[in-house]
């Protein structure tokens, strides 16, 4: 009898505890959604922009052809550098207007 009572208070009690953590991990989880939600309504709102997967996709596309424009005039090439930065800004004035 004592051994049921026992097992039956350790199963209790784990239970109890991985109780614990999945409704601790769900809140962290949870807090972390809303700020991804928040900043990227705040972000796409801002920027006068839809609030689409595409259009964030079109936005991270654009800022990566920048950066890419900047690198090409860092090594000295100029006409790539040019074709990159009206790429870029053709897709984010296109994005943004």
């Amino acid at each position: 009898m004592q051994v049921e009572g026992f097992f039956e208070w350790l199963g209790a009690a784990l239970g109890t505890v991985i109780r614990f953590i999945v409704d601790a991990l769900g809140g962290f989880f949870g807090l972390l959604a809303a700020a991804g939600h928040n900043f990227l309504e705040g972000l796409s709102r801002t920027l006068g922009i839809d609030q689409s997967l595409l259009s964030l996709a079109a936005l991270v596309i654009g800022l990566l052809l920048l950066i890419a424009a900047v690198r090409a005039f860092f090594r000295r090439a100029i006409v790539s550098g040019l074709i990159l930065l009206l790429l870029g800004l053709w897709l984010l004035s296109w994005l943004i207007h």
